[in-house]
């Protein structure tokens, strides 16, 4: 089977060695997305907003790899800030309310630049 490596062209792939989503026959793996655009972290201080530019990156991701949201089986989603959860769960719940995946939501410490505030990630498998 062809592996599918694809990049979304933002600035830490090629500093550390990654694909935005991989590809391999019927599914697809997307790394850690976040409110980053054109190189600069949005929405600072805003978690829900953070969310949905993030989950946006994850959904352009998928969709250039041949998924849907509906092939997402799994989703993870890491929060600087745990009592800040409900916000970015109801955006997961626009995204993925019908979908239902499999999922978790973990508190870090920090993440890659101090003004982001969720990362998300997702695992997609195509039904036959």
């Amino acid at each position: 089977m062809t592996v599918r490596r694809i990049g979304s062209g933002g600035p830490w792939e090629d500093v550390v060695g990654y694909s935005r989503v991989v590809a391999v026959g019927d599914s697809a793996w997307v790394s850690g997305c976040t409110a980053t655009v054109d190189g600069a972290v949005v929405h600072p201080g805003d978690a829900a907003a953070q969310a949905r530019v993030a989950f946006g990156v994850l959904v352009d991701a998928l969709a250039a790899a041949g998924f849907t949201p509906a092939d997402v089986v799994r989703t993870r989603m890491y929060v600087t800030d745990t009592s800040r959860w409900e916000e970015v769960g109801r955006v997961h719940g626009e995204v993925f309310g019908a979908v239902r995946p499999a999922t978790a939501m973990i508190g870090v410490a920090s993440l890659l630049h101090p003004d982001m505030l969720v990362e998300v990630e997702a695992d997609a498998v195509r039904a036959p």
